[in-house]
């Protein structure tokens, strides 16, 4: 028994959604490893463990630039360079000179004998030559105070003319000292003051010049850049490489010139590639799950997995040596941006920039270009207005400005250290320019098709459904005229609404338009319909349980229709949630009053629900309702309109039915006063014009013959039939 609860769970969760999303995850993680991979393949073809398989002969005259001789070049170069050298140390070797002058004038004032004031200067001085010494020492003790300040003056002197020039550590090792003061030695010094001086300064002197570690490096690379690159020509017909020959960095790059893929990826770069993949797609999710919930659903999840593969897959088959500015990162963060947001679309970017840097080898360059110019679209594509098509193309426009400034940057700022082929950078900023405007091209005809092929409806989309001439609106206004200005107005007001709020508006317009399409199946069971074609209200003939089935039937009737019409599931749930569980009052009262409060309960006369859990189906809720309230006043005035507003948000909210919308109370007082400024602007006064009066009181409305189709009547004897009525309560309770 156990293990029959085991199988049944591990069934259980191989069919569950949780193992669909495990598999989906994988799939295209193996997927995208497997593109970004494939080109590597290639080039076990003709190169094996390093040996060639075959003669390469080149088609082309080919110029290959020879990295291995040009860096040792450059390295021996920089290696001659000597270092640049900065002052230090000067007052620290001022001080020291100073220090020993006062040394030896406070032991000439000193009261002892004179051999005592001999070895006190001895200990001062460490000259290796016994003579000099001794001379040195006597001079000090014996000289007139005239003379001492003289020698001590002029070794001051010379001290400065050293300094000013400098003393390094290598001056030290060659024993140079004394060279260095001879040099520097002030005008008019006697024999005798230059042994007194090079003593005093001997003693004191240490390095002042010390390695300046940034200013060698920039002359160091100053002479790297000025090496000329080693270079070897293959003229075409010439053999690149020989059957058996190993294959150099030199041969390596004359084939990758003649367009062979020539890195090797074995089982451990397959799989470190298969974990770099993982990883930037859970980077992804993770992102998505955090921060853009609205967009978790995996219909989203698959646009960005089609479209990461599509463009893995152009830059995989995209010849070797062609420019990498034409591939179509542009096209990708429009695409991505229309269909989620641009948010989403700069981070499902970097990504992929990302992952095809180290899979596809791409330069620093080209990822900053693509990463920079990924932002600019971003903030492009968020301004553009979706009921204009031509601002799609005016973006790809400036996209490719964009893009051109980008490369044009990078190249001047390169031209500047090494030399870079004019050729090059008029190639390059050509293919970037081309790339914007054309990405915004291809985006503009492949909308249609992903929005098939993912079912997810997109501001253009929407923008389709809004005209007044699609054949589901026009049969709303010819069948059901009052239900369709009905929607007109409260379309207006969720429009302004979800601006206010930022939620979106155009989603709010369209799904208001739609919300009572479900009317149609029985037009004139709605009294906005009753009165336009001036016919009696027909649930006068019906008792009020009838009534109220025939009425919360609309939103149910709505989703057939909006199938039929191939209407986006989006809109199914404004048709469903704009009356959530609300009670239908009227008939309830009635019933109450029929039949006894006793013998009613709510629950029997509530819509069917869901309850709103949009922003925008919440607002329509609060529309359909407020818009209803205040039409069914003759001339309501501001106060009147307020106070409407007040009383069906707060029965609304007491009511439960806004419990699972994301509104905030602060959303629902925006709307409240957006609600208010609206119907205000609509209940304006208006001239009667009474001769037009008169002629409309003797016009007659034909009215349908076709009230009720033979299926509902059908129903209606079936639910006022004594004896079916309980089991049909009992179905809809």
């Amino acid at each position: 028994m156990v293990n029959l609860n085991i199988l049944s769970k591990i069934k259980d969760f191989v069919f569950s959604a949780a193992m669909l999303k495990i598999l989906s995850f994988v799939s295209f993680t193996v997927i995208l490893t497997a593109i970004v991979a494939s080109q590597n393949f290639f080039f076990q073809s003709v190169i094996e463990n390093g040996i060639s398989k075959k003669d390469i002969i080149a088609q082309k005259t080919l110029t290959v630039i020879d990295v291995k001789r040009t860096e040792q070049h450059k390295k021996e170069v920089a290696q001659k360079v000597d270092p640049v050298y900065t002052t230090a140390e000067d007052d620290f070797i001022k001080n020291n000179l100073e220090t020993l002058e006062t040394s030896i004038l406070q032991i000439r004032k000193k009261d002892v004998e004179p051999n005592v004031k001999l070895e006190e200067l001895s200990l001062l001085f460490d000259i290796s030559e016994q003579s000099t010494k001794n001379f040195v020492i006597n001079f000090f003790l014996k000289a007139d105070e005239h003379t001492l300040r003289e020698s001590f003056d002029k070794a001051n002197l010379t001290l400065s003319n050293i300094l000013r020039t400098g003393i390094s550590e290598k001056d030290f090792e060659n024993n140079n000292i004394n060279k260095i003061i001879s040099e520097n030695l002030v005008s008019n010094v006697s024999k005798r003051q230059v042994t007194i001086i090079n003593s005093l300064l001997s003693q004191i002197l240490v390095p002042n010049l010390v390695i300046d570690e940034f200013a060698t490096e920039i002359a160091r690379k100053n002479a790297e850049n000025s090496v000329k690159p080693y270079e070897t020509t293959f003229q075409k017909g010439d053999k690149i490489v020989f059957e058996g020959e190993p294959v150099t960095r030199l041969k390596r790059d004359a084939l990758r010139q003649a367009g062979y893929n020539v890195y090797e990826l074995n089982v451990q770069g397959l799989l470190a590639l298969f974990a770099l993949v993982v990883l930037a797609t859970i980077i992804y999710i993770a992102y998505m799950k955090y921060f853009e919930k609205q967009f978790m659903a995996p219909r989203y999840f698959a646009v960005s997995a089609f479209s990461s593969i599509l463009v893995s897959g152009f830059a995989v088959v995209m010849p070797t040596g062609f420019s990498p500015y034409i591939l179509p990162i542009p096209a990708f963060v429009i695409l991505l941006s229309i269909f989620t947001s641009p948010r989403v679309a700069f981070v499902a970017t970097t990504v992929l920039i990302t992952v095809l840097a180290v899979g596809v080898q791409y330069s620093a360059q080209v990822v900053v270009t693509f990463l920079l110019l990924s932002l600019i679209a971003m903030v492009t594509i968020s301004q553009i207005r979706y009921s204009r098509r031509f601002d799609l193309i005016k973006a790809g426009f400036i996209i490719s400005a964009a893009g051109l400034l980008i490369v044009l940057s990078i190249y001047i700022l390169e031209k500047c250290l090494i030399d870079v082929s004019n050729m090059l950078i008029l190639r390059d900023s050509t293919y970037i320019v081309l790339n914007g405007i054309i990405s915004s091209m291809i985006v503009f005809w492949i909308i249609p098709l992903f929005e098939g092929l993912f079912n997810i409806i997109t501001p253009y989309g929407l923008a389709e459904l809004a005209d007044h001439n699609q054949p589901l609106l026009k049969t709303l206004l010819r069948d059901a005229p009052g239900t369709y200005h009905h929607s007109l107005m409260v379309s207006n007001l969720c429009e302004a609404a979800a601006e206010a709020i930022g939620a979106n508006p155009v989603l709010a317009r369209v799904g208001a338009f739609y919300h009572d399409i479900g009317k149609l199946q029985r037009p004139l069971f709605f009294i906005e319909n009753q009165s336009y074609f001036g016919i009696d209200n027909p649930h006068k003939n019906h008792n009020p349980r009838v009534s109220k089935m025939l009425i919360t039937a609309h939103p149910k009737d709505g989703v057939e229709l909006a199938k039929k019409y191939g209407l986006p599931s989006i809109i199914n749930n404004f048709i469903l949630q704009h009356h959530g569980e609300g009670l239908v009052s009227y008939f309830y009262n009635q019933a109450v009053k029929e039949e006894g409060v006793e013998n009613v309960q709510e629950e029997q006369f509530r819509y069917p629900g869901p309850k709103p859990n949009m922003k925008e189906t919440a607002i329509l809720m609060l529309a359909d309702a407020i818009e209803s309230a205040v039409r069914s006043f003759k001339n309501p005035t501001s106060e009147d309109i307020e106070n409407i507003i007040d009383k069906i948000i707060v029965e609304r909210l007491n009511d439960g039915q806004l419990s699972d919308s994301p509104l905030t109370l602060h959303d629902i007082k925006v709307i409240a006063s957006t609600f208010s400024r609206i119907l205000r602007g609509m209940q304006h006064e208006r001239i009667k014009y009474q001769e037009l009066d008169e002629k409309l009181k003797n016009n007659k409305i034909n009215i349908p013959s076709k009230l009720l189709d033979e299926d509902l009547e059908n129903k209606i004897k079936q639910l006022e039939d004594p004896g079916s009525q309980k089991s049909n309560e009992e179905n809809n309770g």
